[in-house]
This record gives C-alpha cells, structure tokens and sequence, in this order.
C-alpha cells in the first residue's frame, strides 16, 4: 500500500543483502517512517514483544524468516533439527495469544523435517509472506459486496464503518484483515467514511490505522475508545469490521482489549458487526474461549503514552522532534493490562475470511474450511 507516493509491504526482504529482511518499525509511528532490518532469531522476537511488528498474519510472516535465521544460525552444529525446534519454541512464546505465529512456525519446521534444506526454508519463508498479500485481498474482496450493499441502500452516500485497532496492511503484509474491504470499496469508488477508535493503551487506532487510511486517501476520524456506543445509538455507524488474533472452532474472537464492548453495543443497536481474518486464525484444536490464553502486558503500557512534547510560546507553537514517554498517571500504581478479550460467537453477525463469509457457528466454519 502507499506511504506517500510509493508502495511498500510491511516486511520485505532487502534488496542488497538477502541475509536481511526488513519491517517497518511501527513503534515510531506515525511520527517517524523508520524500517528494522531483522538478521536474526533474537530481532524477530524483540521485535515482536516489542511491538515494532505486530499484528496477527504479520506476525506469522515475521516469525516464518525468524526460522530461516535459527537455520542460519545452527547450520554448522551436530544437531540442527534441535536448534531450530529450540528457537521455534523462542517464537512461540513472543506473543502466546496470536494463533499465526504458532501456525507459520509449525509450517516452517515441517518443511526443514521434510527437506532439511535452507534453500526449501528460504522458499517456504518468502511463499508464506506472499501467500499472506494474496489472502488478504481475498478478505477484502468477500468483504466489499457487505459494503456495496449498504452504499447502494444509502444511495451512494458515504458507508460508516467503525474499526478497533489496527487491522490493515501495517498488520499483514498487505491490504489487511478487516481493512481490506475498506481498500478495495475506496479504489474502486465507493465512498466509504472509517471511525478509528485510538484503541489504548498502545493507541494502535490513533498511530497506526489513521496513518494508514489517511495515506491512501481514506476518510476516516479519529474517536475516542468510549465513544462507539454514542455513535452507534446515533445512527453514525453502518456496520463494524474488526480483526482477529485466533478464533475457535465455535466462532468465538480473540482481537483487540476493547473488541467485545464494541460487539456489545453493536449488538443492542441492530448493527452488523464483522471479524475479518484468514483461515489460518481458526485454532479448531479450542471450542470454548476459556481455552484462549490472553496475554498480559507491562502496566507501563497503561501508565505512560508516547508523543511528540508541545512547545508553546508566548508567538508561536511547535513539535519537538523526538518522540517522548511521559507518565499520566500516578508513577508505580498498580495496573492490569490484558491485551485481548474474546468476543463470544453470539454478537458476531459474520466472519470475512479469504475463503468466503460464514456464520460464526462451528458448521458453518467446518463448511467453509472444507
């Protein structure tokens, strides 16, 4: 997708050093385009406990190189397979609740058990991030006839949709997962308009998908996480696309802290209320969300916000150039973080997966994995 007038993917391998594969470093924006060469098993995990990669396909792919670089770096040992499956285990672990990173990674061992080959890991690695573009578009082609429907009803007046996080091509290696539909319905004329909840506290909305809608040329605005249920009960929202971190085979979704109120207040007010994500996300191993580990995160995610500092004079204000971390709150305070909750199977109108749109029942997904 387009940052200013190029077009970039969300990980890529460098051109002049095929040893290096590169990220867009998302902790820096919007303030700052910086990219993150990974070179190696540990900058893939850093880089995805850190959240400078994020997002749950994205995550897969990142974690797909992260296996080539554990080949890399164990070529020369005795006992190869076992350094792999050490660092695979490494992998797993950066972020337990996103259902892709396991399954690229478990992808990738089964394809050094087959071949014991660092050429086939090379390929399966590359194979896995294109395979991630292509499914993305699939979701946003499902998904544009949802919109199409509701723009034809409006007769052709802009289509509101409320999204939570950040589900588009920032969080894939292209187009998106629930932003993917919005993409497709703006290039080709439909005028579509995007409520960006900020989504706190890592402001995933505020930093991430208004820049990125905003950089295609997407109108959208920004609201605070709170204010969902106003717009909702105010005829302001047509329909509400989320993401999705792992679903079970009951069509429950794990996605962003915050989803499940949004689920809820869709609920109350008649409004269709969509998760967008690839066929991979399902864990058919879980029926109940108990069975969903949801991550805990450092409270200082809670007790600080990070921003450019406000420089005000008596004639004038400006932007420091750095960004900075500041407290608002109490420093020390005791905090709970949970990065997900899990919005049940019942609120959930559909899933827009690469495969087609179902019912989020568990027939219906064995139907359309099938």
């Amino acid at each position: 997708m387009k940052v200013g007038a190029k077009e970039f993917r969300s990980i890529w391998q460098d051109e002049s050093d095929p040893a290096t594969v590169n990220v867009i470093d998302q902790r820096r924006l919007p303030f700052s385009f910086e990219v993150l060469p990974l070179r190696s098993v540990s900058d893939v995990c850093m880089a995805i406990t850190g959240m400078a990669v994020r997002g749950a396909p994205l995550i897969g792919a990142a974690a797909a190189w992260g296996v080539w670089f554990s080949f890399r770096e164990h070529k020369g040992d005795k006992n190869i397979i076992g350094g792999i499956m050490r660092d695979a285990a490494r992998l797993k672990g950066a972020r337990p609740t996103a259902v892709n990173l396991s399954w690229a990674v478990d992808r990738m061992t089964e394809v050094y058990e087959k071949t014991a080959s660092g050429e086939a890991l090379y390929a399966a690695a590359a194979g896995l991030c294109e395979e991630e573009a292509e499914r993305s578009k699939r979701i946003g082609e499902n998904g544009l006839g949802l919109i199409s429907e509701i723009s034809s009803r409006k007769g052709g007046l802009p289509v509101n949709i409320l999204t939570h996080c950040n589900a588009g091509w920032l969080a894939c290696v292209d187009y998106g997962t629930a932003l993917a539909p919005v993409y497709l319905a703006h290039d080709r004329g439909i005028r579509v308009h995007i409520w960006v909840d900020e989504t706190r506290p890592r402001n995933q909305g505020s930093r991430l998908t208004a820049w990125e809608l905003s950089n295609h040329g997407v109108p959208c605005t920004l609201v605070t996480d709170n204010a969902g249920g106003h717009l909702m009960q105010t005829g302001m929202v047509d329909i509400v696309i989320v993401g999705c971190d792992r679903a079970t085979a009951s069509g429950d979704v794990a996605n962003k802290i915050g989803t499940y109120l949004k689920a809820l207040a869709a609920h109350d007010n008649g409004i269709p209320f969509y998760s967008a994500f690839p066929v991979s996300t399902f864990d058919m191993t879980i029926d109940s969300p108990a069975q969903i580990m949801i991550e805990e995160r450092d409270g200082d995610e809670v007790r600080k916000t990070d921003g450019l500092a406000v420089v005000e004079t008596l004639h004038a204000t400006s932007l420091r150039a750095d960004i900075q971390s500041v407290y608002i709150c109490q420093p020390g305070i005791p905090v709970s973080n949970y990065g997900f909750d899990i919005t049940p199977a019942r609120l959930i109108t559909g899933l827009i997966t690469d495969r087609g749109i179902c019912a989020a029942n568990k027939e219906s997904i064995i139907k359309i994995l099938s």
